[in-house]
């Protein structure tokens, strides 16, 4: 009976491995799961402030803010060219003349043949009034009115095309007169009395009276930091401690070819009477303190639709998401306005391989 006992309570081998091997597998997940995420070695950068940038001085001259090359609209003989260098000239003032004899011939033939299509159109109305008056009577035919009527309508056609022509020819003769558009310096001239001119060629070359600019040519490090929010002191060369301050209003897209500098144009702002044209002046761009800071490019991460970098905890080592407010990513460097602080720590290569909470390998540190 003992052996039946002990024969019936016996298990099959299969019921007893069940269990092992699931509680095998439950250790090994256990295992698994609690198995430390890997330690990756990491560059990283601390943020240092903004550096502030070194006061540049350079030389340059006075120019018209506004400035206009005057010619012709037509060629002809220069016979007068009251404008000289350094005079003053007023709003209308003349400053050339070409000779208008061509001109005033055409604008007589243009008169003379107004005068015929007037003469034309007086004799096609008194027909047509004449017509007008027997076809309500009933003497003439219907067909003799509408004659009448379009003979007048013609001549009157003749007459617009007439005066255009005679409006046409005043405007060229007028285009003999070269006047001033605004009151101004005469700076330059392109031709002299007796000269047979182009139309379009400079004739008189007037600056504004209304502004002056200290233009100045500089190289290509300096272009990229003249932008409007950098003040420029400019003073004269002879006499330094005459002064004026001005932004820069235009920078040039294209640097001199011989030179391969940038002109830039600074506004003045209440220049005094010393200023003249021409004159040679000293420039002097203050430098300002940047308020981004800048870290190298290869920090940013992408992450939908932020942009960020992983910052360093150097208590335990671990990587913590910061989101950024990016001003401006070059291939080096980029200036970052909000996200980090002075003294933060930086991962700048393998940052994509990262994520939150990692341990990092940190030059001169063992992670905990």
């Amino acid at each position: 009976m003992w052996e039946m006992s002990r024969d019936f309570g016996a298990r099959p081998p299969l019921q007893v491995a069940v269990p092992v091997a699931f509680v095998l597998w439950c250790a090994a997940c256990q295992a698994e799961v609690e198995a430390p995420a890997p330690v990756r070695p990491a560059r990283v950068i601390v943020v240092e402030p903004a550096a502030k940038s070194a006061d540049v001085g350079f030389a340059g001259h006075i120019e018209a803010q506004d400035q206009a090359s005057l010619s012709f609209r037509l060629g002809g003989r220069l016979v007068e060219r009251p404008a000289r260098v350094g005079v003053s000239v007023g709003d209308g003032e003349v400053v050339a003349r070409l000779d208008p004899e061509n001109e005033l011939n055409e604008l007589r033939s243009a008169r003379a043949a107004l005068a015929a299509a007037q003469g034309v159109l007086a004799q096609a109305d008194n027909q047509y009034q004449r017509q007008r008056q027997l076809v309500e009577r009933g003497i003439t035919t219907r067909a003799d009115f509408e004659a009448a009527e379009q003979a007048r309508t013609a001549a009157q056609a003749q007459v617009d095309g007439a005066g255009a022509r005679v409006r046409t020819a005043e405007d060229i003769v007028g285009f003999t007169t070269l006047k001033a558009d605004a009151p101004g310096v005469v700076t330059a001239v392109g031709a002299e009395p007796g000269e047979v001119v182009a139309a379009g060629r400079m004739i008189v070359q007037l600056a504004r009276r209304d502004g002056r600019d200290a233009v100045f040519e500089i190289p290509a490090d300096l272009a990229r930091a003249a932008t409007p929010d950098v003040e420029v002191v400019v003073g004269l060369a002879s006499d330094p401690n005459v002064k004026a301050h001005g932004r820069v209003r235009e920078i040039a897209p294209q640097a001199d070819p011989v030179t391969r500098t940038f002109a830039i144009r600074v506004g003045l702002t209440n220049p005094p009477q010393s200023f003249r044209l021409g004159t040679a002046v000293s420039g002097i761009l203050r430098g300002s303190a940047q308020t981004a800071l800048a870290i190298p490019s290869t920090a940013l991460v992408r992450r939908g639709q932020d942009t960020g970098v992983w910052a360093v905890d150097p208590g335990t080592t671990k990587v913590i998401w910061r989101t950024l407010d990016v001003i401006s990513a070059g291939p080096a460097t980029a200036l970052v306005a909000k996200g980090i602080a002075v003294g933060d720590i930086v991962v700048t290569a393998g940052a994509n391989l990262l994520h939150e909470g990692q341990s990092v390998m940190l030059p001169g540190m063992e992670p905990q």
